[in-house]
C-alpha cells in the first residue's frame, strides 16, 4: 500500500490541471473585481505608460563639459591697497592663524625638533624660548612671521552683483549617440547680449551673479562680507521621441555653505601668497585671504526612446498583476462569503480513472 501511494504521488506529477470558470452571481464580489481591474489598468496607462515612459529605452549616463566665464569690473579704495581697478582676470582666482597652537612651552622637550606646529604654521626647532618662572615660553618654529592676523573683512564685492557668468556646457547620450548645448543654434549676433530667466529667456546662457543669488533664496550684498557658496544644477530630461527641439535644460539653484546646524564654517575663503626677496636676498612674502562667492555647476541627466523590449516588459508586468484580482476574489468567495463551500464544490471537481477511461483528469 504505501509503495502504490507512493507510486500514485509520483505520477499526480504529471497530471495536467486545467482552469474552471464558474459564474458566481455575486455582486458584492462582481463590483470588487472591476475595481480591482479598473485600478490596475489605471496604474498601467497613467504610472507606468504615461509618467514612468514605460515604454522606452533609458540612458542615464549623461557626458557633459562646462566652460564658464566671468565679466564685469570693480573699482575699490581701501586704506591697505589704494585705488584699485578689478577686472576678471583679477578675481577670478583658483582656490589654492592668529594665534599659534600648541606653542606655548615650559622646557626644550616640550618642543618636539621637527613637529608641525598645528594650523601649518611651521617646524618646532626644539629650543623653548622666553620662558620664566612665573610664566611659560614659546616654541621657536621654522616658518613665516608674523602669523596671520584675524579681523573682519571688508566687504570688495558690492559692486559685483551686476556680473555676468556664461555657462557653456555641452552634454551627450552615447546610448542613442544624441548630444547637444545649452546654447540655441543660431546666427543671430545679439543672441549672446540676453540674461537668463526661466519665462522669457530659458535658452539664454548668461546669468547675472545678483539673479543667481536671488534665485538660491539669498541677498547677494549679505553674502558679500565673508563669502557663500552656490550651487547650479542643470539638468537634462530628454524625451527623444517628441524630438531634438524638445530636449531642454532647467536650471535650479542651491545655496551650499549654510545647513541647518552650520554656523561656524557659513562663508567661502582661501588663502593665497605672492613671495619676493629684499636687496639682501630676504625672502618675504604677502599673505592674502580671499573671501568670495564660489560657484559650484553640476549636471545630470536622462533621456528615454521607444523600444520594444521594455514596452513588452511592462504590458506584460501590468498583465500579470490582473492575476492578483482573481486570486483576492477566489479566496473571498470560496473561503470568507458564507456559502463558500457551494462555490468550493463546484469550482474543484475531480475525476478517477475508469475502465472505460484511462486518462485521469482533474478540473479545477
Amino acid at each position: 500500500m504505501a509503495a502504490n501511494g507512493c507510486k500514485g504521488r509520483i505520477l499526480s506529477l504529471l497530471d495536467y490541471r486545467t482552469e474552471k470558470y464558474i459564474v458566481a452571481k455575486n455582486k458584492t464580489v462582481g463590483v470588487l473585481y472591476r475595481l480591482i481591474q479598473l485600478s490596475i489598468i489605471g496604474y498601467i496607462i497613467g504610472w507606468v505608460f504615461l509618467s514612468k515612459k514605460g515604454y522606452q529605452e533609458k540612458d542615464e549616463a549623461i557626458q557633459s563639459t562646462v566652460i564658464t566665464k566671468l565679466k564685469g569690473v570693480s573699482v575699490t579704495n581701501i586704506t591697505e591697497s589704494g585705488l584699485l581697478m578689478w577686472g576678471p582676470e583679477d578675481y577670478v582666482i583658483p582656490p589654492q592663524s592668529p594665534k599659534v597652537l600648541d606653542g606655548l612651552c615650559q622646557q626644550d622637550g616640550d618642543c618636539e625638533e621637527g613637529k608641525l606646529v598645528v594650523s601649518g604654521h611651521g617646524l618646532m626647532s626644539g629650543r623653548c624660548l622666553h620662558r620664566d618662572e612665573n610664566a611659560p615660553g614659546t616654541c621657536e618654529i621654522f616658518g613665516w612671521c608674523p602669523v596671520e592676523r584675524k579681523f573682519k573683512p571688508q566687504s570688495l564685492l558690492t559692486n559685483a552683483e551686476n556680473f555676468t557668468i556664461y555657462i557653456k556646457n555641452f552634454i551627450q547620450f552615447p546610448k542613442f549617440k544624441f548630444s547637444k548645448s545649452n546654447i540655441l543654434e543660431t546666427t543671430d549676433v545679439t543672441y549672446l547680449k540676453c540674461r537668463y530667466d526661466e519665462k522669457l529667456h530659458p535658452y539664454c546662457p548668461i546669468f547675472r551673479l545678483g539673479d543667481i543669488t536671488a534665485r538660491a533664496g539669498y541677498n547677494f550684498n549679505d553674502m558679500a562680507t565673508f563669502g557663500g557658496s552656490i550651487g547650479i544644477q542643470i539638468q537634462w530630461d530628454c524625451d527623444l521621441d517628441k524630438g531634438y527641439s524638445e530636449c531642454h535644460p532647467q536650471y535650479t539653484f542651491t545655496r551650499q555653505d549654510i545647513t541647518a546646524s552650520n554656523t561656524i564654517a557659513t562663508g567661502f575663503n582661501f588663502r593665497h601668497a605672492r613671495y619676493f626677496k629684499n636687496s639682501a636676498g630676504e625672502s618675504y612674502r604677502s599673505l592674502y585671504k580671499f573671501y568670495g562667492v564660489r560657484f559650484n555647476i553640476m549636471v545630470n541627466g536622462k533621456a528615454g526612446m521607444f523600444n520594444i523590449v521594455p514596452t513588452a516588459i511592462s504590458v506584460g508586468s501590468g498583465l500579470a498583476l490582473m492575476g492578483v484580482g482573481v486570486f483576492l476574489c477566489d479566496m473571498i468567495l470560496l473561503y470568507i462569503l458564507k456559502n463558500g463551500t457551494a462555490y468550493r464544490e463546484r469550482k474543484f471537481e475531480g475525476s478517477q480513472q475508469t475502465p472505460e477511461n484511462q486518462s485521469g483528469i482533474l478540473v479545477l
